[in-house]
């Protein structure tokens, strides 16, 4: 007897055909998923391993089956692609093996023959598979992030709580400052948990005002308050079977924290203006960058909930503590970038690395991202360097230039401003002339005559 394909993936906005094709593959893989859209198969691709992708080619949207191919390959070549045409677009399915996938069949198909495809990719998938199991597991075994890396140890310690709890049903509650990566490790989490192929649905508490935001949560049936034309879905009911992000939770309303401590402990919504009950069942992760211990002292957050949504708690830290992790956020960021843009820049100078870890990133690992992708759009060269830095990293150099005045500086010297700016980034790299000199952008024999002149 063959041996079973592992997990298949069929994409098509055409629900019953999708469905049809999963009924027809289920005894011949050990999971087969439907869905609809474009952009939901992105998200599959790209945080779980799939053996086997088949797909329309056109799915109606923005996203293609092209782009799924593209996906599928960056994030596990072994994967195989299998694409559904119509007679006008068998040309580009040529072109898409060229690019990596499997093969094609053209519509109306023939249920016989994708079985055997099917079949024959999935077993050279599990051939690959075999071989790469030969290899040394890595640290962070199957758990999966995107954006969201490091090896500094409070990184790796918040990998190995979050490789415990993902596979479980726990709330679990992320603390830290604004573009620390809260949003990503929840998808993270979600995306490691037994709900990984289920709804993971996001929503901002500081957002919306509290009618909007239960509406949101809880939906709303027609004429529930003005505007709400129509019956509509809440995202605790479109998210059942799987995860609800609430991002910045210490907004809430108090209100709507009563109602949602009643939803987390019943398992029951009512949608606004409605009395009919809903059961859902939904994993709870939350986000905040403010301290609720001294909101519940302040009356202005629940105990109860609070208790409720912290079955773990995570501590996400800022950019600044982490200065290890700058080279591979870097270097992620970049890639990101320059694929996004299609750039040929493909590295960064030790200075301007130098340079970037030497700042103290309040807007976080969010600010990080924004500063490299501006880089790479700014850069005409394959590496980036001090010069293609923005203005706010590189202050302190242009101090030590002369190039511009900082407003709000009152009477200060620029003299004692360079002192400053000397003194501060010895600090910051140790006393290491050469390192303190690539970051201010200045010659090391400036360095050293500024140093003696400061008597430093």
């Amino acid at each position: 007897m063959a041996q079973k394909a592992g997990v298949i993936l069929v994409v098509d906005d055409e629900r019953d055909h999708a469905d049809g094709i999963v009924e027809s593959l289920e005894k011949l893989c050990t999971r087969a998923i439907a869905v609809y859209d474009g952009k939901d198969a992105l998200e599959i691709v790209r945080s779980r391993q799939i053996d086997v992708v088949v797909t329309d080619l056109k799915l109606g949207g923005d996203i293609d089956g092209l782009a799924i191919l593209e996906e599928a390959k960056k994030h596990d070549g072994e994967t195989e692609v299998i694409l559904i045409t119509a007679h006008a677009s068998i040309d580009t399915c040529k072109e898409a093996i060229k690019r990596g996938a499997y093969d094609y069949l053209v519509k109306p198909i023939d249920i016989g023959q994708l079985r055997t495809l099917v079949t024959q990719a999935g077993q050279k998938v599990s051939a690959a598979h075999a071989r790469l199991a030969q290899k040394p597991q890595t640290a962070r075994g199957d758990f999966h992030f995107e954006g969201v890396m490091g090896k500094s140890p409070v990184i790796e310690g918040i990998f190995e709580v979050l490789r415990r709890v993902a596979p479980t049903n726990i709330s679990v509650l992320i603390e830290g400052e604004s573009g620390t990566g809260k949003d990503l490790l929840a998808k993270a989490i979600h995306n490691s948990s037994l709900r990984w192929d289920k709804p993971f649905r996001p929503v901002n508490c500081a957002g919306l005002s509290e009618t909007l935001l239960e509406s949101e949560l809880f939906g709303h049936v027609k004429g529930a308050f003005t505007g709400a034309a129509n019956d509509r879905k809440g995202l605790f009911e479109i998210a059942d079977k799987g995860t609800l992000f609430l991002d910045e939770i210490g907004d809430m309303s108090p209100g709507s924290q009563a109602k949602l401590l009643r939803v987390i402990e019943d398992g029951i919504i009512i949608p606004v203006g409605s009395n009919k009950p809903t059961v859902v069942d939904v994993r709870i992760i939350s986000a905040t960058n403010q301290n609720l211990p001294e909101l519940i002292d302040e009356k202005k957050f629940r105990q109860d909930l609070y208790f409720r949504i912290k079955g773990v708690n995570i501590s996400m830290p800022a950019l600044r503590d982490r200065v290890e992790d700058m080279p591979e956020l870097v270097e992620y960021f970049l890639k990101e970038a320059a694929a996004e843009v299609g750039s040929k820049v493909a590295g960064i100078t030790e200075a301007a690395q130098t340079a970037l870890e030497s700042y103290d990133w309040p807007g976080n690992i969010r600010q990080l991202r924004n500063c490299i992708r501006t880089m790479v759009v700014m850069c005409d060269r394959d590496r980036l360097d001090v010069q293609d830095i923005p203005p706010e990293i590189t202050q302190q150099r242009q101090l030590i230039a002369g190039s511009r005045p900082v407003a709000g500086l009152g009477a200060v010297s620029l003299d004692e401003l360079e002192k400053q700016a000397i003194e501060e980034t010895l600090a910051k790299t140790n006393g290491n002339r050469e390192k303190t000199a690539k970051i201010l952008g200045i010659g090391e024999r400036t360095l050293y005559r500024k140093i003696k002149e400061y008597d430093l």
